[in-house]
């Protein structure tokens, strides 16, 4: 196996169980359905759409067997970009409805309405699974990341938007304090701008304090359907940024294993500690994240396209691939080029304090931020058209 295409040297086309032919004899049969279907029909591995666009999310529930989606501002600002003909009036109508709201609040008012569309489009899913999937990941405001009441306060909210929200809340120094309260007043809980190992961690482990503190002080007990996102190709972006700006010198195909295998060392601590929450894989950017992380009782959450073209092009799974190990000779090249992968693969990479200094973090941040300024800018456009 050459480093440069390590998924297809580790898949095999997946067969359905034996069929009996005209004359009662047995006959293998191959499968033709969406490979994503078959995947979460012969696994514990849930399929989530990582887009709250209502036709993909159609596609993705129906043909793929999605059962959960999510929304933030810069899914919302590209589904209305998408969709300008439904939004751009509806933007319109929302302005004379709300005369003295702020280009912000408009804006914001579009992602509630498009996450609770998604939302009831997710609702049988939800009650199926009695509240384990069909869940409606929000984002909580980016430009919020730095007040901890803040957070919760409009977690709460949007918690109460719909049965099957789950709100999402940075995996930050502040943001995992906020994450361990809103999860203790009731919060359905999705980790975001997260991306490594120490950091998941970090997260099921105050979500774990959370659920002790309720059951200490007598409060319910019911399936909050907690998550916590890895997102794994955003570390995988970072480590190839650190890569070119040291002028390091890496086979290029190891650099598609770190997340991967972040992934899997998250997966088998949460698994070893018993962790109520789930792990979460979001932010596709190679085969692997999909083929080399079925068969866990974990989430993935791929972009509608990425689901599209892994059915397409029938990209096959093992049911039992999360146990595979990466190769080891691929850590220690890893680890060997950039202290960064220590960073991210390790439990203890980092302590807390470190969170928001990390690369992966302070990119993401950012884009979520500008996000929120390009949101703004359209509601603009819409109010006070140029001339």
């Amino acid at each position: 196996m050459t480093a440069a295409q390590p998924a297809a040297a580790q898949t095999a086309p997946v067969q359905t169980a034996p069929a009996q032919g005209p004359a009662g004899s047995a006959a293998q049969s191959t499968d033709s359905r969406p490979v994503t279907l078959q995947a979460v029909e012969q696994t514990p591995t849930a399929l989530w759409n990582d887009s709250a666009d209502p036709r993909e999310l159609g596609t993705a529930i129906r043909e793929f067997g999605a059962v959960g989606a999510t929304c933030n501002p810069v899914i919302a600002l590209t589904c209305i970009r998408q969709d300008p003909e439904t939004w751009l009036p509806r933007l319109r109508e929302l302005a004379a409805e709300h005369p003295t709201a702020t280009e912000a609040e408009l804006g914001w008012k579009a992602v509630e309405e498009l996450s609770v569309t998604a939302a009831a489009m997710l609702l049988p899913a939800f009650e199926s699974s009695g509240g384990r999937n069909g869940r409606l990941s929000m984002q909580t405001d980016p430009r919020l990341h730095r007040d901890k009441n803040a957070l919760v306060e409009q977690a709460e909210r949007f918690s109460q938007l719909a049965p099957n929200i789950i709100v999402k809340i940075p995996a930050t120094k502040t943001g995992i304090a906020a994450i361990e309260e809103a999860a203790y007043r009731g919060v359905s809980i999705n980790a975001t701008v997260s991306f490594t190992v120490a950091q998941v961690v970090a997260v099921g482990e105050a979500i774990e304090r959370a659920l002790d503190r309720r059951a200490a002080d007598g409060l319910p007990d019911r399936e909050f359907g907690h998550v916590v996102t890895l997102m794994a190709g955003r570390l995988d972006d970072w480590l190839k940024a650190v890569i070119a700006r040291d002028r390091i010198m890496i086979d290029p195909g190891y650099l598609e294993w770190a997340g991967v295998g972040a992934v899997k060392h998250a997966y088998r601590i949460f698994r070893e500690r018993g962790f109520r929450s789930r792990v979460l894989v979001a932010a596709f950017r190679n085969p692997m994240q999909w083929s080399e992380l079925q068969g866990g009782d974990l989430v993935i959450s791929p972009p509608f396209q990425w689901a599209k073209d892994i059915n397409d092009n029938a990209v096959p799974f093992r049911p039992n691939a999360i146990d595979d190990d990466v190769p080891s000779h691929v850590l220690d090249a890893l680890r060997a080029a950039t202290p960064e992968f220590a960073k991210g693969y390790d439990a203890d990479g980092m302590t807390i304090d470190e969170f928001d200094a990390f690369g992966a973090t302070v990119r993401t941040l950012r884009q979520f931020l500008q996000a929120d300024a390009d949101l703004d800018a359209l509601v603009r456009d819409v109010l006070v058209p140029a001339v």
